[in-house]
């Protein structure tokens, strides 16, 4: 990125009506830290802090006119994706992203819901992971996420500790998968550890140093609105790596954003139409995604 210019920052994801995660939290994250947003929206959901009502996967071919029509006129400097919905978007978005090379790509794998149930079919999961990671600098699943990516691929699954990360490092740089942020809120850890996992350093036989291991560790926070960490991190990462920093310093300064913005959720909501306590605890509303900005004033 040439000096004076914005970070562009391209994401490319499912729009949520109620704006606490998906396309519009990605907008909230990248404008947040001073970058500049572009977006090709691939589904339409209809929701609520209450949950999801309906969702509508935008045609193939129009998330492909979103994209061509972006690359013709701007410069991206780093790519977040979200939700992709079907195989069709999944092969368009995997074949669009070879004209950027060069461009640092980073996935959030929106496979699972928050009950376990599939968001993709079983073949383009496939082709995600054969096709689209390959493309990737960085894949940020969750704990379930992983577990479900390594299971389908004939792996054992992990319970997230540290002691498990050298092991599981080598599955990985055998898959040739890139490399891999495991966020930490599924983890059974006492505070909040996300690990990134360069599978690019290569380690010699039986070495068992955590050279290719590094943790991210904050308080565990236990906040009612909590919607959209998934996209706020992922979209933070891009925009810090559309700057210019190295992988590592891009999710450090992305987690941090993170922490601020989770830490102060509570206190930042939209006006709701008043329930009664009980159903009022099953709303999850977004993040308070400015909080950076008030902080540093």
């Amino acid at each position: 990125m040439i000096q004076g210019q914005i970070a562009t920052v391209l994401t490319i994801a499912g729009s949520d009506s109620s704006a606490g995660a998906g396309i519009q939290a990605d907008l909230k994250s990248i404008h947040a830290l001073d970058g500049y947003a572009l977006t090709v929206i691939t589904a339409i959901t209809a929701q609520n802090s209450q949950g999801v009502q309906s969702v509508f996967a935008v045609p193939a071919e129009q998330v492909k006119q979103q994209l061509n029509c972006l690359l013709e006129d701007y410069q991206i400097d780093a790519i977040k994706i979200g939700m992709l919905g079907n195989q069709g978007i999944v092969d368009v978005v995997t074949e669009w992203l070879k004209n950027t090379p060069q461009t640092p790509v980073v996935l959030d794998p929106i496979i699972l819901s928050s009950s376990g149930k599939t968001l993709l079919e079983n073949t383009a999961i496939e082709n995600l992971v054969k096709n689209l990671f390959p493309l990737c600098a960085l894949v940020t699943p969750n704990l379930p996420e992983l577990n479900f990516l390594l299971k389908n691929s004939g792996s054992h699954e992990i319970k997230g500790k540290l002691n498990e990360m050298p092991k599981l490092t080598k599955q990985l740089q055998q898959k040739n998968w890139p490399n891999i942020l495991l966020k930490g809120g599924h983890t059974p850890e006492e505070q909040a550890i996300d690990y990134l996992i360069s599978t690019s350093i290569k380690q010699k036989e039986n070495e068992q140093n955590q050279a290719n291991v590094q943790s991210f560790v904050s308080p565990r926070i236990t906040v009612q609105h909590n919607h959209g960490t998934g996209c706020t991190l992922s979209s933070a990462i891009a925009t810090e790596l559309a700057k210019g920093c190295p992988l590592e310093v891009a999710v450090g300064k992305a987690k941090t954003y993170l922490f601020t913005a989770l830490q102060q959720a509570d206190s930042y909501q939209p006006h709701y139409k008043e329930l009664d306590a009980e159903q009022n605890t099953k709303r999850h509303g977004g993040l308070h995604h400015f909080a950076n900005k008030i902080q540093n004033r």
